[in-house]
């Protein structure tokens, strides 16, 4: 453990080290304020790092993760940090990245009692329930569970277009859309699903609140 923590802090010092030499500037220019044009959310497995995904630099993606990049409505967290990036940072990209081979995805299709964590796994399996029959009509349990995981993040993505935040901006004519990708471990790669709102039109009437 203490050999870890001397690591950790030695990394540190070598990336401070290694991006001085390749910008005088680099930590000066940064302290300067940021405007990130996306705002990531994304699930907290250790093994999905947003801004190396997609090749960005610090200062170019606002993050906000959670187990299994869930959008919940009740959740003050994920709505300030929603909250920040649309009207604060004003982005002009939500995106809800999953992962094939998601723990709380996984954890949804059983019933094993895993501990506080129950309560928020709970959220994923409304997902299973809206989607049950097409779930449960595929025989192959890997491509089921990639399947789930795929409309997992779909759902998140319609339930930011839910959100009276997202609404009002498009309301106020600002320029935002929201995106669904899962995101492969074995392969590094991204899949688009093809889940684009950018207007609250997209919605089913009953969800279009009035300002």
């Amino acid at each position: 453990m203490v050999d870890f923590y001397k690591k950790i802090l030695d990394n540190n010092k070598r990336w401070v080290e290694t991006s001085l030499e390749s910008d005088p500037n680099y930590f000066q220019d940064l302290a300067k304020g940021q405007t990130p044009p996306l705002l990531w959310i994304g699930c907290s497995d250790s093994r999905v790092p947003a801004n190396e995904i997609i090749g960005a630099k610090p200062g170019e993606v606002f993050v906000h993760r959670n187990i299994a990049n869930m959008v919940i409505h009740s959740d003050m967290n994920m709505l300030s940090v929603l909250d920040y990036a649309v009207n604060v940072l004003k982005v002009k990209h939500v995106l809800v990245c999953g992962h094939y081979g998601c723990g709380g995805v996984k954890a949804a299709l059983g019933n094993d009692s895993i501990g506080i964590i129950d309560n928020w796994i709970r959220h994923i399996k409304d997902v299973y329930r809206l989607h049950n029959k097409y779930l449960d009509s595929i025989i192959d349990e890997n491509e089921r569970f990639n399947k789930f995981v795929e409309l997992n993040v779909k759902e998140q993505v319609f339930d930011l277009a839910k959100t009276s935040i997202v609404q009002a901006a498009w309301r106020n004519g600002q320029e935002l859309t929201l995106h669904g990708w899962v995101y492969g471990l074995n392969s590094g790669f991204v899949t688009d699903l093809d889940v684009n709102i950018s207007s609250e039109r997209d919605l089913d009437k009953v969800y279009q609140l009035k300002f």
